[in-house]
């Protein structure tokens, strides 16, 4: 038998998350699923948190897609395969280290590919808060060599789209990359930025938070509330210049100080929408100034296999937070809370 943990959610969809949206995911037993062809058992090992499986807990009307009772929630997972279905093009491999890809729609080319109703724990598609799950052969990736199972489960959904926002410009020496917070994407875009060779700024409202940025890779550091108009700042540490690519994930409300901070040319990429709504114009400086501002959503397959790559060749370890399994209900208070620096991990 094998336990997963499976959300009962409101009939009517919620506005807000409530207090009480824990009282949804509850811990059952099962039988252990048996890969059929072209699949493989995997063990999941861990399971990393994101912020919309709070909505989805709550059947938030925020995400766009309602959940069904009895979900298996949550994207990101990382374990071991424990047995293969019929011609798995795994069979010889058993017991390797693997990913799961979070979303089964996306393999490679642009986001045209992508479909969100395709995504792993959320709507009616079971995800990976679970000890054994069935996957098809496609949708597995081989963990990097020198991360433990929590370190490889929190690579896909937050490491791959910074992996997918950097390669929006052409980062490496003599390029300048800004952070927002000191969230998932905002660490591994830090990490993974400062490793490609490029100066990055990093931005959060806690001077505690920036020490530990920096010691992810950021070299200049700045406080956005004794600094609200940072892009300023940012404009001023270039000397003018201003910046080759900057990590939005406050939306409307950061979005005029992130184009503010850009360089003539440069882009901004949208990732998220935490801060408060803002009326805001930025047309006028995308159009005078050549200013990009792009969308980033999800990745694909290949990203997170070119994300597994950069991870072993710098020997780079993500910044994670883990609960234990019988703990899940702290890791999604702790979650909620938003009181933790990079990506927050159930160990399985």
């Amino acid at each position: 038998m094998s336990q997963i943990y499976q959300v009962q959610p409101p009939e009517e969809a919620q506005n807000e998350i409530p207090a009480t949206f824990l009282d949804n995911l509850k811990l059952n037993t099962v039988p252990i699923p048996v890969p059929g062809s072209g699949s493989v058992l995997v063990r999941i090992r861990a399971v990393a948190l994101n912020h919309r499986d709070l909505y989805i807990m709550a059947n938030s009307s925020i995400y766009p897609l309602r959940t069904k009772k009895g979900l298996v929630p949550c994207m990101d997972g990382a374990g071991e395969i424990v047995s293969t279905g019929p011609d798995s093009k795994w069979k010889d491999r058993v017991g390797e280290a693997v990913i799961v890809q979070p979303q089964t729609s996306w393999i490679d080319g642009d986001v045209s590919n992508f479909d969100m109703v395709s995504c792993l724990g959320a709507g009616d598609v079971d995800g990976l808060l679970a000890q054994h799950v069935v996957v098809a052969d496609d949708w597995l990736a081989k963990a990097p060599k020198n991360c433990s199972f929590e370190e490889a489960a929190s690579l896909p959904c937050a490491g791959a789209t910074a992996f997918n926002i950097l390669s929006s410009t052409d980062v490496g020496s003599g390029t300048t990359v800004v952070t927002q917070g000191t969230g998932g994407v905002s660490c591994f875009v830090i990490q993974f930025a400062a490793a490609m060779g490029a100066r990055v700024i990093s931005t959060s409202s806690s001077s505690e938070k920036l020490l530990i940025a920096s010691k992810l890779g950021a070299s200049e550091l700045i406080n956005y509330v004794t600094t609200p108009k940072w892009g300023d700042e940012v404009l001023r540490l270039t000397n003018g210049h201003g910046a080759d690519l900057v990590t939005d994930v406050g939306g409307s409300a950061t979005v005029e100080e992130s184009i503010q901070a850009l360089r003539q040319g440069g882009t901004a990429c949208l990732v998220g929408f935490l801060g408060p709504a803002k009326m805001t114009d930025i047309i006028a400086s995308l159009l005078y100034k050549g200013k990009t501002l792009k969308g980033i959503i999800a990745f694909s397959k290949t990203m997170v296999e070119k994300t597994v790559e950069l991870v072993e060749h710098h020997n780079l370890h993500p910044r994670i937070k883990v609960f234990e399994w019988k703990d899940a209900h702290k890791a999604f208070e702790a979650l909620k809370a938003g009181d933790f620096v990079g990506k927050i991990v159930i160990k399985v």
